[in-house]
Order: structure tokens, then sequence, then C-alpha cells
């Protein structure tokens, strides 16, 4: 290479990996892009085993590093390692000194190791005529490197498939985003011919600089953006006139006999500046498209304001550049086109913040002039004369053709490189869709939780709602047990008033007349005054009580349900919402509570009080005689302590043991009263509290029955965004994987 006489001359380093394992080899191999690998044998490898963990599983060059040959354990081992399938060995250049020819030659050219070049020769010679019979010549490098066309196909294949698998992920994450067209255009353009996208301002000469390149006037100049759509030109081997068509999907495509359209599309595009708004957005929307993008700036009027933003736009997709001066003949000498290229480059470097700026000065309408010449041979001469003003207005064109063309050689530095776009070119958009799905992705997680979060709040916030149910339930508990209190408090009164010594009527009445059938007017007073009247309004009461506790179930049940259906219109189907009454959750009522009531009877208990008073009555007057009913008619008449003592003492000594008992026979129907009150008391209570119960039970299972479709669905919700979120995060990898793999690319 050194002694090439050629003036392009390129050196490119080749990628070694050094691994120790064969897991390590394999990998290296495969997903780190090594040219060949060095493999350090350890004390226990035997080459057998590294001829099928390593040898035969890899596919790119393995040398082995072993110790020194001049042991002659370590030479054997050497000879059985290339004859199991090493490509060579590594040593050091003193070891190698120490190496004699006659033992090299033994290492190299054992019979087992001729026979093994000699198969390696004939299926080279085999794939070499394979190749040329398809019309792909063989390019096989250094030590029978994989051919650089395999390589590509490999790629070229694992990205269609990570490419179709990135489509369907992002499909599936934003089944909305339009620009999904992006990246199912560029995967279909991967076997198309490289796209240069030419790109530039309204009247920078765009259509005089395509037809220099193409060596013939196709496109007509005009002072009017006449170009309304984006156009393709591609190749046609009829020699003819341009032909010009539409194609189904929208494209509108020139096929024209232009040579240099065998290896590539051009592509003419809108001004970036001018007033219709539409032309400008197809500029802009094909640029990530682009392999190349070829940016024609005026050199009138260098980095104008729609330039600058134009390339703000193109660094998203993170496009390759190549800037042309045109129109650079109205520079009077070199000093004034070298001080324009200065100010080009620098604010470039700024603007897109690189360093690597690529800019070609050229006047394209000398450069048509000069290929339209009939006079070749003149314009040769001028061309040769370097001191000729006009030979560095044109020369640069040459340059720039000389550039582009050696893009289409995939021998050369430059042509690796337009390899390499045109690969990144669907990266570059899957990456930008990839990016922005993941955001979105992210953004519906978030709000997943907070929607499965919010489901089960609410759920759980019936707990709150049983809670105030009972604070609030305390009033309507205390109002029957008032109700209760006031009834009591009342017969107490008439059973103390009743229960006296002075009652002589009742005596006379109930103990020496024995008049039973008789109802007493203090059990009628207690039985239709007192009882029926507090039963009456307790029923009321209690009545109220339940329909207070069916409406706040009510209220609470459509609280539920509105919340549900007002944060999720649309998430769950309607068959499988829960209407009110559907289900039998609140159908069922409770009836305890007023049932206690209805079984409560005023006449059962007026009849009661009655024989307890009797008992009372007769426990204490019944054995009296005449005498004890002479001193109780005396203390009736007697107003003093002391002369109802004296009545009393006229009695019998049993007389007087008998009446000394009836105050406390007396506070025993009170008593009894009272217990009576308070046992009624406790059962109405227990009852209100059981139907509270039930009422709160049933709207917990309502809330639990009609928000279990909701969170089912914000789960399974929340499940395919992480596993969608996971996919994309595989697929960035593996575009990662892709982009180290492409730029691993180079000359073999």
């Amino acid at each position: 290479m050194m002694d090439s006489k050629s003036e392009d001359l390129v050196v490119l380093p080749l990628v070694a990996r050094i691994v120790q394992t064969p897991a390590a080899a394999v990998d290296a191999s495969n997903s780190e892009g090594a040219d060949f690998l060095i493999y350090e044998v350890g004390v226990n490898s035997k080459p057998e085993e590294l001829a099928i963990s390593v040898f035969e599983r890899v596919k790119i060059p393995v040398f082995v590093m072993i110790g020194s040959l001049g042991d002659r354990k370590l030479f054997n081992e050497a000879s059985n390692l290339l004859e199991s399938g090493a490509s060579g060995l590594v040593i050091s250049m003193e070891d190698l000194r120490s190496v004699s020819d006659d033992d090299f030659g033994k290492l190299f050219y054992s019979p087992s190791a001729l026979k093994k070049k000699t198969e390696e020769k004939s299926q080279n010679n085999s794939q070499l005529n394979s190749d040329l019979g398809n019309g792909f010549p063989g390019r096989k490098g250094v030590a029978g490197f994989i051919d650089l066309r395999d390589r590509e196909e490999k790629l070229l294949e694992n990205e269609r498939l990570v490419l179709c698998d990135a489509i369907n992920v992002i499909e599936k994450a934003a089944p909305m985003m339009e620009e999904i067209s992006l990246l199912k255009d560029a995967v279909s353009q991967l076997d198309e011919p490289f796209l240069l996208v030419i790109v530039g301002e309204f009247n920078s000469g765009k259509s005089t600089f395509i037809n220099a390149l193409l060596g013939k006037k196709y496109l007509k100049d005009g002072v009017v953006p006449t170009t309304n759509e984006i156009t393709f030109l591609r190749y046609s081997d009829v020699d003819e006139s341009q032909r010009c068509e539409r194609h189904p999907d929208g494209q509108y495509v020139c096929y024209l006999p232009a040579p240099v359209l065998e290896e590539m599309i051009i592509v003419d595009t809108p001004g970036t500046n001018v007033i219709l708004q539409r032309q400008q957005r197809l500029t802009e929307e094909f640029v990530p498209r682009a392999d190349l993008l070829l940016f024609l700036m005026s050199a009138d009027r260098p980095l104008t304001e729609s330039e600058v933003s134009f390339l703000r736009y193109t660094q998203q997709w993170s496009k390759k550049v190549v800037f042309v001066l045109n129109k650079s003949d109205i520079y009077k000498n070199k000093g004034e086109l070298e001080e324009a290229i200065t100010f080009i480059k620098e604010n470039t470097r700024k603007l897109l913040n690189t360093e690597s700026i690529t800019l070609y000065p050229v006047s394209a309408r000398l450069a048509l002039e000069s290929k339209l010449s009939t006079f070749d041979d003149s314009l040769s001469q001028n061309n040769g004369s370097s001191n000729n003003d006009s030979h560095w207005k044109t020369e640069s064109f040459y340059e720039l053709e000389k550039y582009l063309s050696s893009f289409l050689d995939s021998s050369t530095s430059t042509g690796i490189e337009r390899m390499k776009l045109k690969l990144e070119t669907p990266i570059a958009i899957a990456e930008q869709l990839l990016l922005a799905c993941q955001g979105l992705v992210r953004q519906e997680c978030q709000q997943a939780k907070q929607d499965l979060l919010f489901v089960e709040n609410l759920v759980s916030s019936v707990e709150e709602c049983t809670k105030k149910l009972e604070v609030d339930s305390i009033s309507w508990k205390r109002q029957v047990l008032s109700l209760i209190n006031s009834a009591q408090a009342r017969i107490v009164r008439l059973v103390e008033s009743t229960l006296q010594l002075s009652n002589v009527d009742l005596v006379a009445t109930y103990v020496f007349r024995g008049e039973n059938s008789t109802q007493m007017p203090a059990t009628i007073s207690v039985q239709n005054d007192i009882l029926g009247q507090a039963v009456l309004e307790g029923q009321n009461l209690l009545g109220e009580y339940t329909k207070w506790l069916q409406s706040k179930r009510d209220q609470e049940v459509q609280f539920y349900k509105q919340s549900f259906e007002k944060r999720w219109t649309s998430l769950v189907n309607p068959s499988d919402q829960i209407e009110l009454g559907t289900t039998g959750v609140l159908d069922r009522k409770s009836e305890v509570t007023i049932s206690v009531i209805e079984d409560f009877s005023a006449a059962a208990a007026s009849k009661l009080l009655e024989r307890d008073i009797r008992e009372v009555f007769l426990g204490t007057f019944g054995g009296l005689g005449a005498a004890g009913l002479s001193a109780s008619l005396l203390t009736s008449v007697l107003q003093t302590t002391l002369e109802d003592l004296l009545a009393l003492g006229l009695c019998s000594a049993g007389g007087l043991l008998a009446v000394s008992n009836f105050s406390s026979r007396r506070q025993q129907v009170v008593d009894k009263v009272k217990r009576t009150a308070d046992g009624l008391a406790r059962e109405l209570e227990e009852a209100m509290q059981k139907e509270l119960l039930e009422t709160t039970s049933n709207v917990e299972d309502f809330v639990k029955l009609i928000g279990k479709p909701y969170q089912v669905r914000a789960q399974n919700r929340l499940d395919e965004l992480l596993a969608t979120a996971e996919e994309l995060t595989i697929i960035e990898k593996k575009l990662k994987s892709l982009r180290i793999d492409i730029q691993n690319l180079h000359v073999s």
C-alpha cells in the first residue's frame, strides 16, 4: 500500500478483540463488530474442545496466543491448535526469532495444515465464482476476513427484523402516531439506491445544480416556486427525454437516462423559504428519509434566517449534511471566496455543534455550461491551466462530483460511509419515534397508576362513609331513647301516685269487693295515654330512621357510581357496568327495627302493670281484716305522721308488718317498669345498629362490585403499558447494538 501511486491512499485499522472464554468469543464475533479475535489459551485448554466451542462457532478468524514456542510441549500444542482450526498464532518477536526455520515449516506446512489450506482455497474459489456469476465480484480481504457484502447483507437482514419489531411496538404504543409512515418508508427504501436529497431556498439554483449533476438540462429554472411537490429523479435505461408520472402513493417520479442515477436517487424539494407553507412542510417532512442532505446556499445571501431555522430542524434526525455554496462565481477572487467559506464554516460549526463541516463552493451554471459545451478539447486545455481565472470557479464542482462518486464505490472509505448512512437512516427515524413513544408511555403509565390508585382509594373510602353514618345515627338513637325515657318517667309517676296507702278506693275495690274484671284507671291511662302514644310516635320515628338510612345509602351509591363513570367514560363496556337493583345487593331491606316496636303491645304491658299493682295492694292489705281497714281509714283522715303512727298502732302486729312493706313493694313495681323500659331501649338500639350495619354493608358490597370492572381494567391497562415500555426498551437496546455493528463496518 505504501508503494501505491494512488493519490487516494486510505489506510484503515483492523479491529481485534482479546477474549479468554468461548462465550466471550461468540459474543465478540456476533455483537461487537470485531474483524478477528485473539484467544488467550488457558493452562487446561484442549485443542479439541476449542475446535468445538470456538473455531466451529465463530465465523471470523481466531488467532491463538500461547507461550514460548521454544518449549516443545507448547510447540506441539500450537501445532494441534492450528490443525483444529486456529487461523494463526500470536507470539512475541523474541519468541519468533527463537524458532528455527525447520520448526516453523513443520508448524505451518504439516500435511494436515497443507490439506486444510487446499480446502480453504477451493472454498474461496467456489465462492468467488459464485460471486462473479451473480454480478457481485468477491472482495476477499487479508487472512480470509468476511466479505464486506456478506456482513452488509447480514446487517441488512438483522436491521429489517429489528425495524419491523420497532414498527409493531411503536404502533402498539402510539396507534395515532402519523410519523410511523416515515419509518415504514425508510425500511422499504433499504433496498433502494442511495437517497440524495437536495434542499435549499427558492432561487438558490437547485434546478441548475441538479442539471449540472445530471450532465444535461432536464429541469427547468423559474422565477417563482413552481416545484410544488417533492420530485424523485430515477434512472431509466431508455434513451429518451424525461418521463414523469405520479405513482399511486402520491410520489412524483421522473425517469431520466442520466448515468449518475444508476446508483442513487436524487430528490428535488420545494424551497425552504417559500411563502406556501405546504411546500415547506413537504420539504421538512421528507428530511428524515434522506440518506444524505446536500444543502444548497446562494453566495449572494449565505445562511439566511430560514436556512438557519431549517438546519436546526434537521439536527433532530442526526442527518449528515454536505454544504454547497452555489453561485460562487460572483466572487471576484479566491480571497473573497475564502472569506465567505470561513464565515459559513464558523457559523455552521456553532449551529450544528460539530467541528467537521464539509463545504463545496461551486458555480452550477458554469459547470453545466462546461458540460454542455461542444469545445471539449478547448475546455480541457483551459481547465488544465492553473492560472486561468475560471479554473477555481469550476474545479470545486468536479471535486464535489468526485466526492459523490466515491460514495458509490464500496471499496473506499466514503463508500463505507454511504453504507453506514444508508443503514443508519431508518435507525435514526426509529430512535426519534421510539423516544417519543417512551415519553408517551411514561405519561400513560403515570396516568394508569393514578387511575388504579383512584379506584383503590375510592373503594376504601366506603369505610369513612360507614363511620359518618354511625355518627349521624347517634341523634336518631337519642330520639328513640328520649321517647322511651319520657314514657318510662310518666309511668313511674303514675305508679307512685297510684300505690299510696291513702288510696282507700282502690283497696276497697280490689281487696274487699274483689272486682278483678274492672280495669284500673291508672292502667287505662298507661295503655291509652302513655304507651299507645309512645308506640305510635316510636313507629313514626323508626320509619323515618329507616327512610333516612335508605336515602343515605342511595346518595352514597349514586356518588360512587358517578365518580367511576365521570373519571372513565369509556374504560368499561356498558355491559360490564353495574346498574342499581340489577344485582340484588341493594334489594336487601332490613325491617328489624320496625318489627321490634310493632311486636311491643301496649295492652299487654298495661295488663302486666295492673297485675303488679293488684299484687302490691293484695299483698299489703289482703290479710288485715276490719282492724287493718279501720287503721287505713284513719290514716286517710289523720294528716300528720304522728297521727298515722297512732292509727297504725291500733292495728295488730301482723298488720303493722304488712303495711311497713308497702313502700318496698311499690319500689319493686317501679324498678320493674324501668327494667322493662331499659330492655326495650336496648332491643331497639341493637336493631337500629343492625340495620345501620346492613345498610353500610350493602353500600360496601355495591361499591366493590361496581368498582371491580374499573379496577380490573385499570390494572390491565397498567400491566399492558409496563409490558409495552419493556418492549420499547428492548427495541432501544437492539437499535443501539445495530448502530455499533454499522459503525464497525470498514473497507476490507
